[in-house]
């Protein structure tokens, strides 16, 4: 695996159980899944002589971002090496606008969208869109950076200011964001996991309620069959990762993620596969297992660092006061707003249930009660 974030860190847990054998490539030894797994190579993912070193007798090859050059993963893939996903895949979670263009072209629900290069290009979006537009990175942004809403041709003017690519979206009235995880194999199974609703505060994700309440089962049934088709039309092996927004008229693709996903964190203890021993199923090209519910009800929510680094001191308090409360530390150094882990509760009733997540996850970062 590519990467030695949390996801590898979470991927090695799963690794163990299923026998496999897992190495990561780490850019400094303190990273979160190199603290953890003893196969640790260090190297620069943007150089290809050190993927190619790293890469040396790994029987497949995936990723825990999606960071590595497009050119890098066809050379390991000329190579002889099975790169999964793809690059033909993968650079769809790389670059937006690709992205874009392929979903439009097989008919995927999108928002109106255009590549962009000046203030003319957007004011003349806009005329036609409407205000406000939203301007995005096309490759790079992900947590709310690298999107700006701009209400303004002043605000757009700012943002352009940045001189990174970028292309205009309309702005879409939803009412709220939902993510569909689903895993794709070499072979073509495919499988998808309940679709869950996404809460997002400051463009980052705080909560994930699975599964989705109150969400009508055919709109559901839709939201599931558009990842598959996704996942199809795309190729991808591995997990897959569709955010949409749920608006009046439908639903709307957003964004895409070819790898396991915070969206899906509750699967650890939520569902009866793990996202990250499906992503390991399918990158080996294993049967997939069942995406199934373990409880009726699963909410998830981030921990993000705030201004006490010591969350330790507060773990009795935690443990203590709801047993089953899920911890998941990603080893990392505490700062504002950082993702630093997660909490998850089960149960039957998803006031109850949100009610003791939040309170885990509040109480943790910030010492107060909620």
């Amino acid at each position: 695996m590519v990467g030695a974030g949390q996801l590898a860190r979470m991927t090695q847990q799963s690794a163990i159980a299923l026998g496999v054998e897992l190495r990561v490539l780490a850019n400094t030894s303190d990273e979160s899944a190199a603290r953890v797994i003893v196969d640790t190579r260090l190297g620069d993912y943007r150089e290809l002589a050190d993927l190619r070193e790293f890469a040396t007798g790994c029987h497949a090859i995936t990723f825990d971002h999606e960071h590595v050059p497009t050119e890098h993963i066809r050379a390991l893939a000329a190579d002889g090496y099975a790169v999964r996903p793809g690059a033909d895949a993968l650079v769809h979670a790389q670059d937006k606008a690709v992205m874009r263009e392929r979903l439009n072209s097989f008919g995927a629900p999108c928002p109106a969208w255009a590549r962009v290069s000046g203030l003319d290009d957007v004011s003349a979006f806009a005329a036609e869109h409407g205000w406000p537009v939203v301007l995005k990175a096309i490759r790079g942004g992900y947590d709310g950076r690298g999107v700006w809403v701009c209400r303004t041709p002043a605000e757009v003017a700012e943002a352009l200011s940045t001189g990174v690519p970028m292309m205009a979206e309309a702005f879409v009235p939803f009412e709220r964001e939902l993510a569909v995880l689903v895993a794709r194999s070499p072979h073509g199974q495919g499988v998808s996991y309940p679709v869950v609703e996404t809460v997002q505060q400051d463009g980052i994700c705080v909560e994930v309620l699975a599964p989705a309440p109150g969400l009508d089962p055919e709109e559901a049934a839709e939201a599931q069959r558009v990842a598959l088709q996704i996942a199809h039309e795309l190729g991808v092996t591995g997990l897959l990762a569709v955010e949409m927004f749920q608006t009046a008229d439908g639903l709307m693709v957003n964004e895409l993620a070819m790898r396991p996903h915070n969206s899906g964190h509750w699967t650890i203890d939520g569902s009866r596969t793990s996202q990250f021993e499906q992503h390991l199923r399918a990158v080996l090209d294993l049967p997939l297992g069942s995406p199934s519910m373990s409880a009726p009800v699963v909410v998830m929510a981030n921990l993000l660092g705030g201004d006490d680094p010591d969350l330790f001191k507060r773990y009795e308090h935690v443990m203590a006061h709801d047993p089953g409360i899920k911890l998941h530390f990603y080893g990392k150094e505490v700062r504002p707003g950082r993702k630093i882990g997660h909490v998850t509760a089960v149960g039957d009733d998803l006031e109850t249930v949100r009610a003791r997540a939040r309170h885990a996850a509040v109480y943790l970062t910030t010492g107060e009660y909620t």
